[in-house]
């Protein structure tokens, strides 16, 4: 017979452990090629595997919620011409099943089978016969047994107003990695606050334009990302970190921004945003949530970033103090437009201003630089052509 092994893909060095979080077929199903098996989640991404054969899932070896290592067997595939006989065999074996299932059933269904003492016991109990049955079918019914099912069930009752779920791997390395960014960054935030009104004009004048040619929605992320390559460039400390005793420069512009799913917030990267247009940066925007929505990013999305940008204002934030990703200097949180009365040459005005916090590690950065570095994105995003120069 042609078996074929399904393996726990090549995990990098850096995911410290990986769980099965979900089995999609059972033993004994059929599955095709490219068929999801099942996801699973190491402390980046959520990963899923594919059957590589058209064939039947013959067996699983490692259950949801344990955990796996790089290359572990965890079930067997059996190859299609293996399923013929297969399918005559289950069919006999179902046959026996339902009708041993069907018997206990009529055992089971009425309550006359119990002596007096124990039906006075299911009347002042208030069992069910579900609950008689299922226990039952484990252990002989006394009145001992009775006492261990009252409290199985009081224990069940008293605690029905909380729920207790271990942590998944990503929701663990979600909190060490800030608690890591707490224990071993001098964290301080600067703010200041951007008129957008120019950029609302840009996406309001060229919005069809661009989906008629390039079929996205203009954002305004792709914007600041823009911003903060322009931005990065000119203070190098603030693309750079500590490593030990030394300062690593990076001469690369790899920019994560934080996108929030099911399970938990990730940061995918934009690779190399110094060579990309806006029109690059806002393709990669859309395939990066798409993927993110349907767990399929991969290692390679997630590692060697160089700065992060947090996007609080889609959920109506007005101003927050963003949280350095380790081993990254500095973080950019954005925040909801809102129009506010400005002075602009003497005159109030109402604009649709944005808050920005700049979060950086003192360490390395002094306040002068992350000033500038603010100060400078602030103004590359109230006159953006100079984006473009």
């Amino acid at each position: 017979m042609d078996n074929i092994n399904i393996i726990v893909p090549e995990l990098p060095e850096s995911i410290n452990n990986a769980i099965i979080i979900q089995w999609y077929k059972k033993p004994g199903e059929e599955v095709k090629i490219d068929d999801i098996l099942l996801e699973l989640e190491t402390d980046k991404v959520v990963l899923e595997i594919p059957s590589t054969i058209n064939g039947l899932l013959e067996k699983i070896l490692v259950k949801e919620g344990e955990k796996v290592k790089s290359q572990q067997i965890i079930g067997i595939l059996k190859k299609e011409k293996d399923l013929k006989d297969k399918k005559i065999i289950n069919n006999i074996k179902e046959s026996k099943f339902t009708n041993n299932i069907n018997n206990k059933k009529k055992n089971l269904k009425n309550l006359n089978n119990f002596s007096p003492s124990v039906r006075r016991n299911i009347k002042k109990n208030n069992f069910s016969l579900n609950e008689i049955n299922n226990f039952n079918n484990k252990i002989n019914l006394n009145l001992k047994n009775f006492d261990n099912l009252k409290e199985k069930k009081e224990k069940i009752l008293n605690n029905h107003n909380f729920e207790k779920k271990k942590m998944s791997p990503i929701r663990k390395y979600i909190s060490k990695k800030l608690m890591d960014s707490k224990n071993n960054t001098v964290m301080l935030t600067t703010f200041n606050e951007v008129n957008m009104k120019e950029i609302i004009n840009i996406k309001n004048n060229y919005k069809n334009f661009i989906f008629e040619n390039y079929n996205i929605k203009l954002g305004f992320t792709s914007f600041h990302i823009k911003a903060v390559t322009k931005a990065l460039q000119s203070f190098k400390k603030i693309n750079a970190f500590i490593d030990g005793e030394d300062i690593i420069y990076n001469n690369l512009y790899n920019i994560n921004i934080a996108i929030a799913t099911k399970r938990g917030l990730i940061a995918p990267i934009i690779y190399n945003t110094n060579t990309l247009s806006l029109i690059d940066i806002e393709k990669k925007i859309k395939k990066l949530i798409i993927k993110s929505n349907n767990n399929q990013l991969s290692i390679k999305d997630l590692v060697s970033g160089t700065f992060t940008i947090t996007n609080g204002g889609v959920f109506g934030s007005l101003m927050s103090t963003p949280i350095i990703n380790p081993p990254q200097s500095a973080i950019l949180g954005m925040h909801v437009i809102k129009e506010r009365p400005i002075v602009i040459d003497h005159k109030i005005c109402i604009m649709p201003m944005m808050y920005l916090a700049l979060s950086y590690d003192h360490r390395l950065i002094d306040g002068k630089e992350a000033i500038g570095f603010l100060m400078l994105i602030k103004t590359l995003l109230e006159d953006p052509i100079k984006l473009f120069l």
